[in-house]
Formats: structure tokens, C-alpha cells, sequence
């Protein structure tokens, strides 16, 4: 996977790419117009970009409180110990509860912080028990968010 930093990406791959983070349900038509290619030009340039990594997945946002998870928990996981199969097997374990939303093995005091998305309290203790019982959790220290102040989808290019 190349780097957007270390690649070749000019100016036009840079508008290709912003304008499919604000709407990736662009046609390559509509595309092309933005950017201002031929339909065959702009088309290469995506699949380049594709083939290349930049782009990672197209995705869909779920509106997360209309959803029913309103709330936004930060979760700081401390483990047992840091070997290696540790790790491994607390990440192993953490993707699979759907709940966690982002799952960060961090330097500094705790080992882990992830973002959940729960119902509410209730709903979390539901999670806390299901965290505490992964493998090689020594502790979990939790912290509600009490309102979004940015949320972003799109990466500054």
C-alpha cells in the first residue's frame, strides 16, 4: 500500500479523492464533472487509487443515535501483561463484540482505549461484563461522552 504522502497523487487525484469523501455515491459521471476529467480519465485515476490503497472501502454512515446507540463510551483497557500472545488474544477476542467501534493498543498507562456505542447505562453494563471477561483483562476504566463536539468521516488532504 502506498502512502498518499510518499505517492505520486497530484492535485486532481486529491479532488477525486475529497470529493468521493464527501459523497462516495458519486457516479463516475458526476465525478468526472467535478474534477473536471473525461468519464474513461477519471474512472482510471479511481481504480488506481483503489488498487493502489488510498482508497480503503466505500461505506455507508449510520446515523448512531437514530439508530438506537446514542451513547459514546471511551473505554480504557488495562491487560495482565504485555507479551505478544496477550495481545493477540485480547485483540482476537475485542473484534468480535460488535459494540466497539474503534480499538486503539496505545503506548502510555493503559494498554488499550476504544470507542463503544451503547444504548444506554444499562446497556454498557451489559458490555463491562462481557469486556471484564476477555482475555487477560486486569482492568476497565470507563468514561461517558456527554456530547459529540466533532465527528468527522472525511481525512484533510
Amino acid at each position: 500500500m502506498r502512502n498518499l504522502a510518499e505517492s505520486a497523487v497530484d492535485r486532481i487525484d486529491r479532488a477525486i479523492l475529497n470529493e468521493l469523501q464527501r459523497d462516495g455515491r458519486l457516479t463516475n459521471v458526476q465525478l468526472a464533472e467535478l474534477v473536471g476529467l473525461s468519464e474513461s480519465a477519471c474512472l482510471r485515476r479511481v481504480r488506481l487509487l483503489e488498487q493502489s490503497g488510498i482508497i480503503d472501502r466505500y461505506v455507508m454512515l449510520v446515523d448512531q443515535g437514530r439508530a438506537g446507540k446514542p451513547g459514546n463510551v471511551f473505554v480504557r483497557v488495562t491487560l495482565d501483561g504485555q507479551q505478544r500472545e496477550r495481545l493477540s488474544a485480547f485483540e482476537e477476542a475485542i473484534a468480535t463484540v460488535p459494540e466497539v467501534m474503534e480499538c486503539y493498543l496505545m503506548s502510555g498507562d493503559v494498554d488499550y482505549l476504544m470507542r463503544v456505542a451503547v444504548k444506554d447505562t444499562d446497556d454498557y453494563l451489559r458490555l463491562h461484563n462481557k469486556l471484564t471477561g476477555l482475555p487477560g483483562v486486569l482492568r476497565v476504566q470507563s468514561s461517558f461522552a456527554l456530547r459529540t463536539v466533532v465527528s468527522r468521516t472525511s481525512l484533510p488532504l
